[in-house]
This record gives C-alpha cells, sequence and structure tokens, in this order.
C-alpha cells in the first residue's frame, strides 16, 4: 500500500471505535495512514482487531460505519437479507438505497404473507392493513415508506440519512411484530 502513498506504520495512535463490519467496539492501533491529506483532511486506515477487517476514518467520518437498527430473529432469508442490505447502505452514506431496499422491504413481505405477486405497489400496502400485519397506528408509517419510496424512485431527490434510518427502525419493528415475537411463542406440548 506504500505504493499508492499509504504507510503502514505498525502503531498509528490509538482510536477506539464501533467496527463496521462486526459491530465490536474497539481499540486498534495497527493501521495505515495517508502519506498526504485527501481533501485537505487526515485519513487512516485502522484494522479492528477482533474481525481483521479495515475501516477508513477521514478526519472523524468513518467509513463503513454502523448498520442502524438491530438484527432481527426469524425472519425468513431473502427477506433478512435485504433489511440487511438497506442497513448496510445507510452505513456507507447510500441513504437514496436504503430507502429504495425499505421501500421494497413492504412489497416482499406482503407477498411472503400471502399477497399475489404482481399487485400494485398501493394494493401490497393495503394487504398488509387490512391483514393486521401492520400494527394498530402503524398504516402511517407503511404510507410514509411509500412516500418516500416513491420519492426515492420518481423525483430527482436525494434522500437524507434520516429518511434512512427512520424507515429501518420501522421495518425492525414491522419485521419483530410480523416474525420474531410469533415465533417466540411457546409451542403447545403434545
Amino acid at each position: 500500500m506504500a505504493d499508492a502513498g499509504w504507510t503502514n506504520v505498525g502503531s498509528i495512535g490509538s482510536r477506539e471505535f464501533a467496527c463496521g463490519f462486526c459491530g465490536f467496539v474497539v481499540a486498534s492501533d495497527r493501521g495505515y495512514h495517508a502519506n498526504k491529506a485527501i481533501e485537505q483532511q487526515q485519513a487512516r486506515i485502522f484494522i479492528c482487531p477482533h474481525c481483521s477487517k479495515p475501516t477508513f476514518f477521514l478526519s472523524d467520518t468513518q467509513t463503513p460505519g454502523i448498520s442502524p437498527g438491530a438484527e432481527v430473529k426469524d425472519v425468513p432469508t431473502q427477506l433478512g437479507a435485504l433489511y440487511a442490505e438497506a442497513r448496510r447502505a445507510v452505513s456507507v452514506s447510500a441513504f437514496t438505497a436504503s430507502v429504495l431496499a425499505s421501500r421494497k422491504m413492504l412489497m416482499n413481505i406482503a407477498v411472503d404473507n400471502g399477497a399475489k405477486p404482481g399487485l400494485s405497489f398501493v394494493e401490497y400496502v393495503g394487504f398488509l392493513a387490512e391483514k393486521n400485519f401492520v400494527p394498530p397506528n402503524g398504516r402511517g408509517w407503511v404510507d410514509h415508506i411509500r412516500t418516500k419510496g416513491n420519492e426515492a424512485t420518481h423525483e430527482i431527490a436525494l434522500m437524507s440519512q434520516d429518511d434512512a434510518m427512520e424507515l429501518i427502525l420501522f421495518l425492525e419493528m414491522l419485521l419483530k411484530f410480523i416474525y420474531e415475537f410469533p415465533a417466540r411463542i411457546p409451542k403447545p406440548s403434545s
């Protein structure tokens, strides 16, 4: 890496951070620093002592950052992968991509729970509400995801970190409501 303007200096001064890959809060003093400033800012790469993956810092901006929301148990594999994708997109500041993935989650959740493929998006939202997959007072949130997703899809507007974060947090709650909590109900003994 020294050829590319980076120097492996072994100890570059300890820095505590939450690793965007493994989620552990670590302190690392191993890594690389840029031989010259990038955009007049100090650039360093720290190696996580837990997972051995690199985290890039441009001054105080971390890439990848921490994925918002929490993992949700008992979610079907494809839905879990899409939810993780929406979360990871936020960790690398791809907020519009995260909003689009969040919108797609609503369609996939509806189909996974019995809606027919090929419906309009508004029909998927209606299905979730009519079949009680949306908790009380949650219809406004589902409509909010639909509206933000439509803005990201059909308008020349970039989504913000706040837009992406609020959708992730609602999806986390929705996935817990539909998948995780029902799976925790003890099975009747035979």
